[in-house]
């Protein structure tokens, strides 16, 4: 019997150096928001844009901090530790790939060197064809769901984050790359996040959501935070968007292995 459980595995914190909060304040505010099931996943360190993430020097202490809340919280809230992980081959790290961690996010931020999601960079979509970017975009997601590195894909059509949404049909490829989904074991992520940016809606569409659904590929909850502020974000949205898909029950990881709970 599966008990009701809000779970919530994607999240940042001070350490990714694009985010705002302690650890502890993350767990602190994650309680207060009735959470059950709370994971960190700071970005990956990577010797690559390392502006926005965790470095190396800091991922003792990342994983020792996690610790200390783990225990001093126990009666509280079930911490899990986890680390969203760029999918670029060349970058992939044994250092990170061998941690002992609850679960591990595949994420595509990059096409080639492009950072896609960041504004900085936003003018970059005016010299590229967009069903073009879409196609190397779901490639890139099946080839990562192939590698069978990761637990859970990252915010699944990141690609729409500044509206640019593709104008013909993507579904044959969008279809292999959720058929490797399927076939490695890997949950996706209903995240929140998309709410706070251009798109005004969450990571994937309920389209792709109904897609995940007809085959068997299972869900799990993420605000995606940044700042305090973003836990929980539009959660009884996401919730129901989850439901209209056609789900009921949602996953969280422990030391690699799935475990279900009602929503």
């Amino acid at each position: 019997m599966n008990l009701k459980k809000k779970v919530d595995l994607h999240n940042h914190t001070s350490l990714c150096n694009h985010a705002n909060g302690t650890m502890e304040e993350y767990v602190l505010r994650a309680i207060k928001c009735g959470i059950d099931v709370f994971g960190f996943s700071c970005h990956n360190p990577m010797d690559f844009d390392s502006k926005y993430r965790m470095s190396f020097e800091a991922l003792s202490f990342y994983l020792d901090e996690y610790e200390r809340l783990r225990e001093k919280y126990k009666d509280k809230i079930d911490l899990k530790i986890g680390l969203e992980i760029d999918y670029m081959p060349e970058f992939l790290d044994d250092r990170i790939l061998k941690l002992d961690l609850d679960y591990k996010i595949g994420s595509i931020h990059f096409l080639d060197d492009w950072g896609f999601d960041n504004p900085q960079f936003i003018g970059e979509y005016a010299k590229r064809d967009i069903n073009d970017c879409w196609n190397k975009y779901y490639v890139k997601t099946k080839e990562m769901a192939q590698s069978g590195l990761f637990n859970i894909v990252g915010h699944m059509d990141l690609l729409k984050v500044f509206n640019y949404k593709p104008t013909c049909d993507t579904g044959d490829i969008l279809d292999e790359a959720l058929e490797a989904i399927r076939d490695s074991n890997m949950v996706v992520e209903i995240n929140s996040s998309g709410f706070r940016k251009s798109v005004k809606e969450q990571y994937p569409s309920l389209e792709i959501l109904k897609m995940c659904k007809s085959k068997g590929i299972q869900i799990t909850f993420s605000s995606d935070a940044h700042e305090l502020e973003h836990i929980f974000y539009k959660r009884d949205d996401i919730e129901n968007i989850a439901r209209e898909a056609g789900y009921n029950k949602c996953v969280f990881f422990e030391k690699g292995k799935m475990k279900f709970a009602e929503f």
